[in-house]
């Protein structure tokens, strides 16, 4: 094995185990020292369990010498973001309100991690309730980005984003109700995938919007993103968001590449509804290219514009956690961070009227994404518009950080996957998002998978 195990992914981490050539102890050590190393300078984490990883390394590292393996993940270590239970570890929403808010059981998403033979690592930063941004007025500093720790990692997916991107862990998992697995894939050059909404439990999930949050695999290639779905997806009647499928093998299509396949590319979302930055825009034309070149139709679309479906979102959005959060902010305000507490208290002033209606356009949303996908089998557009601010400037941060096409999907709940296209002059990760038909994630992996292997991005890693 290499020194660099620390850039290893899921896949070469299971074959590795399978050929004697490394165990698990020996890989979660090398995390942790890589951790250590670098958490002072990206505050990833909010809780390492070191003790717990390396009990449960040495566990799996018995399995495989008796010849039992517990499942896909054996022995692969994964980060949680902190609005997801964990037995036994806080789960705070980076948030003094739960600072010391004790999980009595794992999320389901967790059982599923831990099932397929995953190892815990600890609990991931995130933006306050995963509403924030970047905030220094917390019970914990915020994530920072690898690629230039001067800039914001995206959210509220921060630490998944950041640990991933600079080799903490191979495997995350994060939340998406606006595009919080999106922002930080689009910012760190990693993979991030937003389910069909339905596909993965969030039983054991803090909530923000009930019908638009939704559980998702980030990582550094998209074969892993496939096997970190294959684990995670699965009914759960115990969700009412949840829905029953039987959309599983979600590597089957990886090495089919996109010959043959229609691609819809949503233009005007970059080039009039929020004029992307110029790198952004380059980008995506040479996405255009490597897939015509690999065989797909590329043709451009449109869908209604990028600011109604972002009104849409947050209507539904404000409304629906101000239903959680009402109690906590009439009590307890300055347990708030200034960001969170702000955005929050929007949902206040929304009315009746303002969700039922939001709720009666969505709909016709929806209907008109299906009929687009009916005639395509995957639609391409923007992710972030801009590549991420400096963490210390609030002004450009809240003016870039809406800058973005992910909420329409939210809106929608169609699978949807950002990942790595480019970088930027300064050097900071730009990024293209690939849209599905509902529960034809598979699909948008094949895609990604062909982008991907064609343009070589995931060989680039940050200067860390």
């Amino acid at each position: 094995m290499t020194d660099a195990l620390h850039w290893l992914s899921a896949t070469d981490i299971a074959k590795a185990y399978a050929d004697r050539t490394l165990s698990p102890t020996e890989l979660t050590q090398a995390l942790l020292q890589r951790i250590e190393a670098l958490q002072p300078k990206l505050h990833a984490f909010i809780r390492l369990d070191a003790d717990a990883a390396m009990d449960a390394a040495r566990t799996a590292e018995a399995e495989l010498k008796a010849g039992r393996v517990r499942g896909p993940l054996h022995g692969i270590p994964v980060g949680i973001k902190d609005i997801i239970d964990v037995a036994g570890l806080p789960t705070t929403g980076h948030s003094k309100i739960l600072v010391d808010n004790i999980a009595k059981q794992d999320a389901v998403c967790v059982s599923q991690l831990r099932e397929a033979g995953a190892i815990i690592m600890g609990k991931l930063s995130t933006h306050e309730f995963a509403i924030g941004g970047p905030s220094f007025d917390l019970p914990f500093p915020p994530a920072r980005n690898p690629w230039n720790p001067r800039h914001h990692p995206g959210g509220s997916s921060s630490g998944s984003g950041a640990g991933l991107a600079s080799g903490m862990f191979p495997l995350a998992l994060g939340t998406d109700t606006g595009g919080s697995v999106r922002n930080p894939a689009s910012v760190c050059g990693i993979v991030g995938l937003k389910p069909t909404y339905g596909l993965v439990s969030r039983r054991g999930v803090f909530p923000l919007a009930f019908t638009l949050d939704h559980v998702g695999p980030m990582t550094r290639t998209v074969a892993d993103n496939a096997l970190l779905l294959e684990a995670l997806a699965g009914h759960d009647p115990l969700d009412p968001g949840s829905a029953p499928t039987n959309a599983r093998h979600f590597s089957a299509m990886l090495d089919r590449g996109v010959a043959g396949l229609r691609v819809g590319f949503v233009r005007h979302f970059h080039e009039t509804d929020m004029p992307a930055h110029p790198d952004v825009t380059a980008a995506l034309e040479d996405v255009e290219r490597i897939l015509e070149a690999e065989g797909a139709l590329v043709e451009t679309v449109t869908l209604p514009k990028l600011s109604e479906f972002a009104g849409i979102n947050r209507v539904i959005l404000c409304s629906e956690a101000w239903s959680i959060h009402a109690k906590w902010l009439r009590e307890r305000p300055g347990d708030y961070g200034a960001l969170a507490r702000r955005r929050l208290l929007a949902g206040a002033f929304m009315t009746a009227g303002d969700y039922v209606g939001a709720q009666r356009r969505r709909a016709e949303l929806i209907a008109t994404v299906n009929d687009k996908l009916r005639d395509y089998d995957v639609l391409m557009c923007a992710s972030s518009m801009d590549p991420a601010s400096e963490i210390d400037d609030a002004t450009e941060t809240a003016r870039t950080y809406p800058r973005q096409a992910r909420a329409p999907f939210n809106v929608t709940g169609h699978p949807a996957l950002a990942m790595m296209s480019g970088l930027s002059g300064t050097g900071l990760p730009v990024s293209v998002q690939f849209v599905g038909r509902y529960f034809e994630d598979a699909t948008v992996l094949r895609v990604a998978a062909a982008y991907e292997k064609a343009a070589g991005w995931y060989k680039k890693h940050p200067p860390i």
